[in-house]
């Protein structure tokens, strides 16, 4: 017999703003429709305009009275970025809740963004990065809540200083594994230099565990024109409810994380043995998440790379 779906039960969200990147499908899809259903506006910068609306109108039609704000980003491009930023920061609302949920997982061949950073590593970290940082006075007024999701590939393995943009001896998965280490140092970081400055954000880290999502799907604008074994694997663990989560339970850590009142500095993911799955909850920080030198020093790295300074 299939195990029951694990929930969590959310706040009340009416006057709250949400920012949710990766919201077009999946598990960002899952979190920008229960922050929606809580009450709260839900800001959905996406690349895909078409997939956006098709999401966008799903959350409606499912939640009618919702609000949903469609703005275009890709986070492969700091331009881009600064964009979203600049007009997020022209409407002046107040952000409470943002969730840096989007990502791009193990293209093949090494790829770079539109400013040459290799692919994962500018995407998953670098664009949340700058987005981060450039939202900071909206974030500042929302005393805003920062939820970043890693990967349970991060728990394993430390940065690798030496060639941390892939360019010598590419290894997708290695690629990936750091890049989603970088975004958990980054999260927590943010917490510790919220405190130490006064800037009234909380931050903190989820991860949501294995679940059958489009990240090892076919993508065949990463060079991956069919799934992979890995997720088909997972699918099939999924349907029959054994080791590994849903994309529905997959979202629940994020949804905890950002909106849990004693949150910040934490760490949550899916609590079964091995992570994979099941209820979520916190979770004991990783050997890797637990140095602080590697984060203030990726910290630094970040802000040069990106041109985007915190403070």
């Amino acid at each position: 017999m299939p195990r029951r779906q694990p929930d969590v039960t959310l706040p009340d969200l009416t006057g709250r703003r949400s920012v949710v990147t990766g919201a077009s499908d999946g598990i960002g899809l899952v979190i920008a429709t229960r922050l929606a259903a809580a009450g709260a506006e839900v800001v959905m910068p996406v690349r895909n305009a078409d997939k956006g609306e098709a999401a966008a109108q799903r959350i409606r039609d499912e939640h009618p009275g919702a609000r949903v704000v469609l703005e275009e980003l890709d986070l492969s491009s700091l331009a881009s970025v600064e964009k979203l930023a600049a007009r997020l920061l022209d409407d002046g609302a107040p952000i409470h809740l943002l969730v840096n949920n989007a990502g791009v997982m193990t293209p093949p061949e090494r790829r770079t963004t539109a400013d040459g950073f290799e692919l994962q590593l500018g995407t998953n970290h670098l664009g949340h990065v700058a987005l981060t940082g450039r939202l900071l006075p909206l974030l500042r007024d929302g005393r805003a809540r920062v939820t970043t999701q890693t990967s349970i590939a991060a728990r394993s393995g430390p940065m690798r200083w030496e060639d941390l943009d892939e360019e010598h001896d590419y290894d997708a998965m290695r690629a990936y594994r750091r890049s989603k280490l970088a975004c958990a140092l980054f999260g927590l970081e943010l917490s510790r230099r919220s405190r130490a400055q006064g800037w009234g954000v909380t931050s903190n880290v989820s991860h949501p565990g294995v679940a059958p999502t489009s990240l090892l799907g076919a993508r065949p604008e990463l060079g991956r024109p069919d799934d992979t074994r890995e997720v088909r694997t997972i699918r099939w663990l999924s349907a029959r409810g054994l080791l590994v989560g849903t994309v529905r339970s997959a979202a629940l850590p994020a949804l905890l994380a950002a909106t849990a009142p004693d949150g910040d500095g934490e760490f949550y993911g899916p609590t079964w043995p091995g992570s994979a799955g099941g209820p979520p909850g916190r979770h004991r920080l990783w050997a890797p998440l637990r140095n602080t030198e590697d984060a203030a020093r990726l910290w630094s790295l970040s802000e040069e790379l990106t041109g985007v300074t915190f403070g």
